[in-house]
């Protein structure tokens, strides 16, 4: 498959599990587990919906690698690996936020982020209604409009930034914000770093950074910013909680600058 054939897989993909996401919630969420903290909740949506997606790839592209969130990965024949995320924003999901997405991205090479090559991502937000989609030469898209990021305005820059569960974390990452905050208009915590990344895609937000994500947090967002002329890059790689940076040329570096400073 080339990679707009990839894309398409993805979306189709995501689309489907984006409307049993949806379905599951108006029936009502049970949480199933805690993940690394009490705050950190996976509910039984999350595990149905990934299996909905691994089981679609296991028939449709049986030679292909998997990393899911929920059920854990499985090895590439094909050179090819699936990074997925089935509710990215799950706290968002059981409390009735709409803002919770499917994450789907196709990259080639080892599944790490510095040393992969984003091929094809789809970010489904079903409860927003919107289905962003990406392949490598292609650009990005929501719908039929193509998408690119956008450049700070003369108030300073629309950021998007998430936050920890572990409340160890949250002076660090209270800290980044301070930095960033010279170069900032506002900025926004939506609850899902795919949202994010695509909203950087879209020109929603101007640029975004998190500590702690995780691959399939944001596989499918790292391919729609590059499509839409954007950077992404991960530092501290060998830190427990890597920082993620997004957004144009220009605002990815203001932010690297800032958040390379030490008090």
């Amino acid at each position: 498959m080339n990679p707009a054939e990839l894309r398409d897989l993805a979306a189709d993909i995501a689309r489907e599990a984006g409307e049993l996401a949806l379905r599951r919630r108006s029936e009502g969420v049970s949480l199933a587990a805690t993940k690394s903290t009490l705050a950190d909740i996976v509910t039984e949506a999350d595990r149905e919906v990934e299996d909905l997606i691994r089981g679609r790839l296991q028939r449709e592209r049986p030679g292909d690698g998997f990393l899911g969130e929920e059920s854990g990965s499985a090895a590439s024949d094909s050179g090819l690996t699936w990074v997925v995320d089935p509710i990215d924003g799950t706290v968002n999901y059981a409390s009735g936020m709409p803002t919770y997405s499917v994450s789907i991205a196709v990259v080639s090479g080892d599944p790490v982020y510095e040393r992969w090559q984003g091929i094809a991502g789809a970010v489904c937000a079903p409860a927003l209604g919107e289905l962003y989609t990406a392949a490598r030469g292609e650009g990005a898209w929501l719908g039929g409009q193509r998408l690119h990021v956008s450049e700070a305005g003369p108030a300073g820059a629309l950021l998007g930034t998430g936050f920890g569960y572990d409340p160890a974390t949250h002076d660090g990452d209270l800290a980044n914000v301070r930095r960033v905050m010279r170069m900032a208009r506002d900025l926004r915590r939506i609850g899902s770093a795919a949202v994010d990344l695509a909203y950087v895609a879209a020109g929603r937000l101007d640029g975004f950074f998190e500590r702690g994500l995780n691959p399939w947090d944001f596989a499918a967002g790292s391919v729609l910013v590059a499509e839409a002329g954007g950077v992404l890059t991960r530092l501290d790689v060998d830190a427990a909680r890597p920082l993620v940076i997004a957004g144009s040329p220009a605002v990815h570096a203001r932010m690297l600058e800032l958040l390379a400073e030490r008090d």
